[in-house]
């Protein structure tokens, strides 16, 4: 096993498979090198779709050696620490590897821990939750038979911002088709002031949740589960902005407590879990004050190591972690990385904050969030080929695409480095 590489990538996940592969593409006699210990990569925007039981678990993972691009070297290990004075990062097994750019790729990990009573929770199957298991959470749905369902996310950063609330609709939509909309109480709560940040999508959300008669809560940030009693505490984290907002629903046994604290009972509970950098990241001089890598929001150049970037869910930028916002940003940095070998400025500054989330709103119904740094919507000009004119309605055609079309993209197109 060599110990130096030219380029080196951390994370085998959707930016470091991409990156490898544009570089790879851009020039064949790169040395590019990705560390990645494990042996299965997943699709993991299906997996809301897999919550809702209208797509196969199995369909969401492929063995990590069918992905590694063509000429790339595949070092199966853990990176452990940096060393960016020395250009060298520690590893598990292969001990330390040095390199003369790094690409610092790893995503993000679940931190159940960060909510009172999670890890017990989860472990009992008593919250599901799509991040995790959405096999397990396909079975909560198809078995609940009423009461209070309630659906929601932690204050930290996680992965497609819109995940908690999509799994949210269809629940809605599937207890409403098999006899339960009288019955089951669906309840949104989320730590953040609105529903999604961009006004046009905002708009048809609210007429979804006032379709199916979802409860939502803005303002509820969650902080402990009860297991034994089925109840999830929230703080109210913006008491004095709107009171209406946390009078007791006495429809859903909420109560508040003169503290700002409120108390839900729940026969389902679906959260995201906390989530942070690796440990690895989190304990390295590479991040910002709030634990996530510290790069250049437009170039994505770490800000005080010019020969390291980072992009994906690990990078602390003002966007949402997703996919489609790694789609945009590896161009920038395969482009930088390049500029640098030929002993040039890395001054392409173009990565504007894209990021997509394709919301679903109901079996069937999708609307598609494209927006950037601004939250400005920016629905992409192709999706006129699908005849999709106003992706900030509901479509069937969209659903399609997220069922179908998207997958196949990924697979076939951004995993090998081609232009998407």
């Amino acid at each position: 096993m060599k110990s130096h590489y030219q380029i080196l990538i951390i994370g085998g996940g959707t930016a470091g498979i991409m990156t490898a592969a544009q570089l790879l593409r851009k020039d064949k006699k790169l040395e590019v090198a990705i560390i990645e210990p494990s042996e299965s990569h997943y699709y993991q925007p299906a997996w809301t779709l897999v919550g809702a039981g209208t797509y196969d678990f199995d369909k969401t993972r492929k063995p990590m050696a069918s992905l590694i691009p063509k000429g790339a070297i595949w070092v199966k290990d853990y990176a452990t620490g940096f060393d960016p004075e020395k250009n060298s990062i520690q590893t598990k097994s292969s001990g330390n590897i040095s390199y003369n750019y790094l690409v610092v790729a790893p995503g993000l990990v679940m931190d159940p821990t960060l909510i009172e009573g999670l890890p017990e929770a989860m472990e009992k199957g008593i919250v599901c939750s799509n991040y995790t298991n959405p096999k397990h959470t396909w079975e909560v749905i198809k078995n609940f038979k009423g009461g209070n369902a309630v659906f929601t996310q932690p204050t930290t950063p996680i992965k497609c911002g819109g995940a908690p609330q999509k799994i949210a609709y269809l629940a809605a939509d599937y207890f409403r088709k098999h006899g339960l909309k009288d019955k089951a109480n669906v309840i949104f709560a989320t730590p953040g002031s609105v529903i999604f940040g961009v006004k046009e999508i905002k708009k048809t959300l609210m007429h979804v949740i006032d379709r199916y008669g979802i409860h939502f809560k803005p303002f509820y940030a969650p902080f402990k589960i009860d297991v034994e009693k089925k109840i999830v505490y929230f703080n109210h984290t913006a008491p004095d902005e709107n009171q209406c907002v946390v009078n007791s629903d006495n429809e859903l046994g909420e109560i508040m407590t003169g503290d700002a604290i409120i108390e839900i009972p729940f026969d389902m509970l679906h959260l995201a879990p906390p989530q942070t950098a690796p440990k690895f990241v989190k304990e390295s001089v590479l991040i910002n004050e709030a634990g996530w890598l510290d790069v250049d929001h437009f170039s994505l150049q770490h800000n005080k190591y010019s020969n390291i970037f980072g992009l994906g869910d690990v990078a602390a930028l003002p966007t949402a972690k997703t996919g489609a916002a790694v789609r945009k940003q590896v161009p920038v940095v395969v482009d930088n990385i390049l500029r640098l070998i030929q002993h040039q400025l890395a001054n392409n500054n173009s990565y504007n904050g894209y990021s997509s989330c394709p919301l679903v709103t109901g079996y069937g119904k999708m609307v598609l969030a494209e927006f950037d740094y601004k939250n400005n919507f920016t629905p992409d000009p192709k999706l006129k080929r699908m005849l999709v004119f106003r992706s900030d309605k509901e479509q069937w055609r969209l659903w399609m695409f997220k069922k179908y079309g998207l997958p196949y993209l990924y697979w076939n197109k951004m995993m090998k480095g081609k232009n998407v």
